[in-house]
This record gives C-alpha cells, sequence and structure tokens, in this order.
C-alpha cells in the first residue's frame, strides 16, 4: 500500500471534492500512474493538462521515488497558480516544472533533445491525435503515453486511438479505469 504523507493526502481529498470542477483523474488512476511512474523508474515525465494538479502530484510522488522529474503544461493561468500551490503543499513542486500556454505550441517548439520516458495526456480531447504526433519523435523506446477519458470522451479521442492502435511502433491496450485509460508502449 502506498504510504501517504497526511498533509499530501489532506491536499489530495481537497481535491478530489473538486474533481468535476477541475476534471481531474479519478485516484485509481492516480495511483495506477503513480505505479507505472515507479515500475518503469521513470526518469523523465511529461503531462499535457496540469489542471489543479490533482494528477501532477500523483505522478510527483511517484518521481520523488524514482528521482525524476516532470513537466507540466497548462492553459489556463488561473488553474497553473492552484497547481503550483498543490505542488508545493505536497512537497513535490522542487522536480517539476510547470509550462503556461498552449500545450500544441509548447510541444511543437521542444528541441530535439527533449526526451520523455512518460507522457500523460490529459487536455483538449479533440487534440489528443495532434498531442500525440508532435511527442512521439520525443518518447523514447520503451517510453510510455498515457491518455485519460478514452472511453467517456470516446468520439472526441477516437482520432487519437485509431492513430495509435495502428501505430507499429507501439503496443497499446485501453483499461477500465474511471473515464477510460489508455497505455501505449514505445516498442522503437
Amino acid at each position: 500500500m502506498l504510504v501517504i504523507a497526511d498533509e499530501t493526502e489532506k491536499v489530495l481529498e481537497e481535491l478530489e471534492l473538486t474533481q468535476k470542477q477541475f476534471w481531474n483523474v479519478a485516484r485509481e488512476t492516480g495511483n495506477f500512474l503513480n505505479m507505472l511512474v515507479k515500475m518503469n523508474n521513470v526518469q523523465n515525465a511529461l503531462e499535457i493538462g496540469t489542471s489543479n494538479g490533482y494528477s501532477g502530484i500523483w505522478l510527483g510522488l511517484g518521481l520523488k521515488q524514482t528521482g525524476g522529474r516532470l513537466t507540466t503544461i497548462e492553459f489556463y493561468e488561473k488553474r497553473q497558480t492552484i497547481a503550483l500551490e498543490n505542488f508545493k503543499r505536497c512537497k513535490v513542486d522542487d522536480i517539476i516544472t510547470s509550462k503556461i500556454g498552449d500545450a500544441g505550441t509548447i510541444l511543437e517548439y521542444l528541441k530535439d533533445d527533449d526526451k520523455f520516458d512518460f507522457v500523460f495526456i490529459d487536455a483538449s480531447k479533440p487534440q489528443y491525435l495532434d498531442y500525440f504526433k508532435l511527442v512521439k519523435p520525443h518518447l523514447v523506446k520503451g517510453g510510455i503515453i498515457c491518455a485519460d477519458n478514452v472511453t467517456s470522451h470516446a468520439e472526441k479521442v477516437k482520432p487519437f486511438l485509431d492513430a495509435v492502435f495502428a501505430d507499429n511502433d507501439f503496443q497499446s491496450e485501453i483499461l477500465p479505469l474511471p473515464a477510460g485509460l489508455s497505455v501505449s508502449y514505445k516498442l522503437v
């Protein structure tokens, strides 16, 4: 069982009360992402869609154990401000770099040597395919891309799912976590 510090648990519980307002992942999904980060010894993670920081906290707690870092992208400044405060309260702020702006634009300008071994997509659903195309060249062999809301927003993310499942560079599966989570492993 994952042991969570009292203050961090308090923050997670507070954020769970605002899940519908901020579109946070479910606790089960956060816990699973945390496990994936640790099982794969993730060193450089990217989160597309920060919101109030709930999933970033789960990722950050895992990355604290692996010695890794998280870069997270949020479009709305108000949400980013809330997330930064939550990261600080949970003592994961020291390993998180937060970028503000349109995720597509930020991803388009990644440097060639910007590499990730884990990517979590939970932002504008119709743009999942664009995000995938932009991050694929930056995902190392053995890297993982997870995307939330693949069953709750199936029609909106269908182009992404069609592309990732048809891509021979990836092995993919959809997990029946709340809202649906796709997990894609980069083979080459």
